[in-house]
């Protein structure tokens, strides 16, 4: 409990000194003694003090009320400014072809990709920092785009299907569509206003930030869109791409000039930088983590801590008892403590 202007307390010693202290008698005739009328009850008389006591506590509480008594609680609130991205990977035929990993041992793209789209959104405890404050979806492709998970907080079922992704080997669904799966990602992104509104605990923060990263190996070679239209959507939309091209290690040049790649990787480049993103090439285990490693630190959420205090007016209170003192001593001073001049 607090006070608003706690000065006006000071008042309340001073109108106790004045209206709690006996009050002269005026008037009446002067007597020797009144040792006569020791055997005399004093009555009701005796209890007239409670009059004074009301009328002071009357005013005591109107001048408690003036100071304005509140009770108020500080709190702080985090809010976050987070990043919706849609993670795109190729599931095709060649994903399953090997990579180098630090140790000379050979995994497949596949397995390779998953272990860094895993480290990506939970962390590896190293420098990449996860990203449990981003709203993540997952899409996989090869001839078909194939939506795994939708845009989610639940980030540790997302992890549990990132693990589950297996290379497409069914010759009539073999293919690489990321124009399909672009702008099926741009369409989900562009769409997430109208999801948070049909349902309120989607999203807890501002989303800032919308993006896609893809991941392929290869050119696209299937679907109805293709690349530059759907990354025209994406443009359109106001969202980011981020594209990651896997490729041989004797296929690979440090750097991104245009001179040193494939028609493929040129469109990919063309992509990212029409959309506002980056174009990376990866061979490795090593490259393929600095790729993620360079987006993580590009786009990171942002989270702001608000402070602010609810105060709650409790003026009310003494206004209230001063107002049932008041009756309670003008119903007193009316019925069994009435006077006569």
């Amino acid at each position: 409990m607090s006070f608003l202007h706690p000065w006006l307390l000071a008042l309340i010693p001073v109108l106790a000194f004045l209206m709690l202290r006996k009050p002269k008698l005026e008037g009446g005739l002067p007597i020797p003694s009144l040792k006569l009328w020791d055997h005399v009850d004093q009555g009701r008389a005796r209890y007239l003090w409670v009059l004074r006591a009301l009328k002071f506590l009357t005013v005591a509480m109107l001048v408690t009320s003036l100071a304005r008594p509140q009770a108020g609680t500080t709190k702080s609130m985090q809010v976050t400014e987070g990043i919706a991205i849609q993670l795109l990977v190729d599931v095709s035929s060649s994903m399953d072809m090997s990579m180098d990993l630090p140790d000379g041992d050979k995994r497949t793209r596949m397995e390779v990709s998953k272990e860094l789209v895993e480290d990506f959104i939970a962390g590896d405890g190293e420098k990449l920092q996860g990203r449990a404050d981003d709203l993540i979806g997952l899409i996989t492709f090869a001839r078909y785009p194939d939506t795994r998970c939708p845009l989610t907080f639940g980030h540790p079922a997302l992890l549990q299907l990132v693990r589950s992704l297996t290379v497409q080997d069914r010759p009539n669904e073999d293919g690489t569509a990321y124009g399909d799966a672009l702008a099926l990602a741009a369409a989900r992104l562009k769409h997430l206003d109208e999801m948070q509104a049909e349902d309120q605990s989607l999203i807890t923060g501002e989303v800032t930030s919308r993006v896609i990263v893809l991941l392929t190996d290869g050119e696209n070679n299937s679907g109805k869109h293709m690349p530059l239209e759907a990354a025209g959507l994406a443009k359109q939309w106001g969202q980011k791409v981020y594209c990651i091209s896997l490729g041989d290690p004797q296929d690979s040049v440090a750097g991104t000039s245009t001179s040193l790649l494939s028609p493929a990787e040129k469109v990919l480049e063309h992509i990212s930088k029409e959309t506002g993103g980056v174009f990376r090439k990866a061979h490795d285990y090593d490259s393929l983590k600095a790729v993620y490693e360079e987006i993580d630190k590009l786009e990171r959420s942002k989270i702001s801590t608000r402070n602010f205090s609810e105060v709650s007016e409790w003026f009310w209170m003494p206004v209230a008892a001063g107002l049932l003192a008041l009756l309670t001593g003008m119903l007193l001073e009316a019925t069994l403590l009435r006077t006569t001049p």
